[in-house]
This record gives structure tokens, C-alpha cells and sequence, in this order.
């Protein structure tokens, strides 16, 4: 790496601040990834901090103004020390998974069935066309952003934090420099690929077939391989619970993320998912916006919480109530018995209606004073009371208008 500035030489007199330089001169806005290696890396360092992606015009400051005072690359990791604002610099490692002996030896056997890529790695250069390569193996050789795993001895709990997020810059420099430094992460020096390949080559003979990647098996199918009974699944809890982490982990500040909010919607996907697990339903998952709209504020009825969430649909708070009603008695029926326009229909379907509600037609609609019924498209009668100017489900649907009215 490039020599720095001893950190030593940035400490100020009290001896309580590092007092690190202003980013200034011609390097000051230098961009990083000029290479497809590196941009591939700074892609995923970018995708890994969404959340907070604010650490990443930091760490990029850091990064420049020669912050990194060492930077070593071994097989699957890279350890570096940052000088921060504090005297002592932090710790920070960056750890994206190695391939085993046996993945790389799929790897391997890929690449040198094809002598133009063999060619050019003995060369020194690292073709593109060697992600294709492992990809045929079953393998990724670009990590993606769950891969890169970042940790800093900083108390910043932001992943990455910009400690972390100026080693990741100065990776995708190293990666620029050295392409071969990315087969190093996933645990291979080039010589050792060279070795490898030459190796590979000199044996001679027909080139090794590459083996199409098995698409998997069906569960049953791969317990019936082993011996013993099936085991039954794992029953779901009683109820659904929110999880945890969401309940103890604030977002970043400048993440614009609300902790409510997302305890809210983690608490709602995971009792979505508990109906899923305990076979009650679908989860919500073929709902449509407006739909799952209403499924959400039935449930914050009652609540400052549905004026909040009306808002942000861009419905008045008066509108989404009377869907949550209508939700809560029928269902997505209701729903749109509640929402839809009065539908044409011969007067003979009403018939029924009128036997019990002597009132004035108007397409599914049979009214008389506060009182309505309404023959939804399911073939069901759905009861609306006038409260104040608006129309509102008061029951659940029936299949005879009688029994909704109290009449025998």
C-alpha cells in the first residue's frame, strides 16, 4: 500500500484528539472502482449500506485523506487499521467467505477445459469471463452484499460503519492494482492458481467435462436417502410475537427509517408469517393494495395509527376507516362492497332484498331511511347503517337479507 503519514504526527498537544488533516489537494474528490472488479466490489459495499448510507461519504473522506494506516489482504479476509478522531486507531476486518479445496477445484476444472482463459491468467491478466466460470461451477465469485461482512472496534453500531466503509474504498483500489487480490478473498494466491492450472494442463488429455449443477431435490426425496421416519415440522407458537431485534435495535438516525415504523411492519410480516406456518390462510400474500391497506388499519382501528398510516396511503383518515370497518365485518367482500361503485343488475336478483327492505333501487342497492343493503359480487347481502354522512358495513355478510335486518 501507499506509505501515510504516521498517525502519531496527527495528535494534538493534549494528547486527547488525533486531530486528523482536512481532505484537501487533487486526490480530494478521487473517485474509487476504476476497474469492473472494483466497481463490482463498491456495488455491493453500496447495496450492504442502504440503511445508513451516509457512512459511505465518510468513509470515502477517510479513505482519501489517507486515514488507513495498514491494510493487509489474506484468504477471506482483509485487516486494517483506521486512525479515527480518537489517538487510537480502531481495528476494522472485512471478511467475505473463501472457497473450500473441492470449490475450487470445480472452479479449476471449469477454466482449464478453456485454453484462451488458461492464456490469459498465465499472462497475469484476470478476464471477466472468469464469474461465468465459477458461476458453471455453482459458485459466485463477486461477492453480493450479504457476503461482506464488516467489523470495527469503533462503538458506531452503523454497518458498515465509515471506519469499515474506508477499508472497503481502499479494497476496491487494491482490486484495481491487483485483480488477483479478489481470488485471494475467495482463498487462493495466484501462484498457487497458476500452479494449479499448469498443473492442469500438463496432464494432457481430453478436456474434463463440466457437470450441469444439480437443481436440488424434493424434501421427501432426500429424507427417503436416509434412514429413519420424516421428521414432522415444527409447530408454530400459540400466537404471533414481533421480532426481537427490531424491538432492540433503533435504525440509524440519518437513515430516515422511523423505529415505529419498522417495529410496526416487522410485527405485521411476522404474524403474516405465523398464519402461513399455522395454516391459517395465505399470509395476505395475493392481496391487492387496497385490500392489504384495509387488512393493515383494521388492525390500528381505534388508533392514532390509522390517521398516520391514511396519510401516507393518501386517503382521508375518514375513507381508510370505512374500509377498516368493512374489513373487519367481511373481508375482502366487504371491502369491496364498501369501496365499489353501484353495479347494473336485472331487479328480479333483488327480489329478496325487497321482501325485507322496502326501499329505493339504485344498481345493487336497496335503501330506505338509515338502512342499505347491498348485493355483493359473491352472491352475499351486506348491511350498511348511515353514520352521520357516510355509509358503513354495521355485520357480516349473509346469504339471506332477513337474517341481517333481525327479521324471521
Amino acid at each position: 500500500m501507499n506509505e501515510r503519514t504516521p498517525w502519531q504526527g496527527w495528535r494534538q498537544r493534549d494528547g486527547e484528539n488525533a486531530g486528523l488533516p482536512a481532505v484537501k489537494g487533487p486526490g480530494s474528490r478521487r473517485p474509487f472502482g476504476a476497474t469492473w472488479w472494483g466497481k463490482a466490489w463498491l456495488e455491493a459495499l453500496e447495496h450492504r449500506a442502504r440503511l445508513d448510507p451516509n457512512r459511505l461519504g465518510r468513509g470515502r473522506s477517510y479513505a482519501r485523506r489517507g486515514s488507513v494506516l495498514q491494510l493487509d489482504v489474506d484468504p477471506g479476509v482483509v485487516r486494517a487499521s483506521v486512525q479515527g478522531s480518537r489517538v487510537t486507531p480502531y481495528e476494522v476486518t472485512v471478511k467475505i467467505r473463501a472457497f473450500d479445496d473441492a470449490e475450487w477445484d470445480a472452479v479449476l476444472d471449469v477454466v482449464s477445459a478453456q485454453i484462451g482463459r488458461v492464456a490469459a491468467l498465465l499472462d497475469g491478466e484476470l478476464p471477466p469471463e472468469l464469474v461465468e466460470d465459477a458461476q458453471a461451477a455453482g459458485l459466485e465469485q463477486l461477492p453480493d452484499a450479504g457476503e461482506v461482512r464488516t467489523d470495527c472496534s469503533c462503538p458506531d453500531f452503523a454497518v458498515p460503519c465509515k471506519h469499515s466503509a474506508a477499508v472497503c474504498y481502499l479494497i476496491a483500489d487494491a482490486l484495481d492494482e491487483d485483480p488477483f487480490e479478489l481470488l485471494l478473498l475467495r482463498g487462493r494466491q495466484k501462484d498457487e492458481l497458476l500452479s494449479a492450472l499448469r498443473a492442469r494442463r500438463s496432464v494432457g488429455g481430453d478436456a474434463p467435462q463440466i457437470k450441469p449443477q444439480p437443481v436440488g431435490l424434493v424434501a421427501k426425496a432426500a429424507f427417503a436417502r436416509t434412514p429413519g421416519p420424516i421428521p414432522k415440522p415444527v409447530r408454530p407458537m400459540n400466537q404471533p410475537g414481533a421480532p426481537t431485534a427490531v424491538l432492540v435495535l433503533e435504525p440509524p438516525r440519518q437513515s430516515g427509517v422511523d423505529g415505529k415504523d419498522l417495529v410496526a411492519l416487522a410485527t405485521d410480516a411476522a404474524r403474516r408469517a405465523w398464519e402461513l406456518a399455522a395454516g391459517d390462510g395465505d399470509g395476505g400474500l395475493r392481496l391487492t393494495r387496497e385490500q392489504d391497506l384495509a387488512r393493515r388499519a383494521a388492525g390500528l382501528l381505534g388508533t392514532p395509527g390509522l390517521a398516520d398510516l391514511a396519510h401516507r396511503a393518501g386517503l382521508t383518515a375518514r375513507q381508510l376507516t370505512n374500509w377498516a370497518v368493512a374489513w373487519r365485518e367481511g373481508g375482502a367482500g366487504g371491502l369491496a362492497a364498501a369501496a365499489d361503485r353501484p353495479a347494473d343488475l336485472d331487479p328480479s336478483a333483488l327480489a329478496e332484498g325487497l321482501e325485507v327492505l322496502d326501499g329505493v333501487i339504485e344498481g345493487n342497492r336497496i335503501t330506505a331511511a338509515r338502512a342499505q343493503l347491498r348485493l355483493g359480487a359473491d352472491g352475499l347481502w351486506y348491511l350498511f347503517t348511515k353514520q352521520f354522512s357516510d355509509w358503513v358495513l354495521s355485520a357480516p355478510p349473509s346469504p339471506d337479507p332477513a337474517e341481517l335486518l333481525g327479521r324471521p
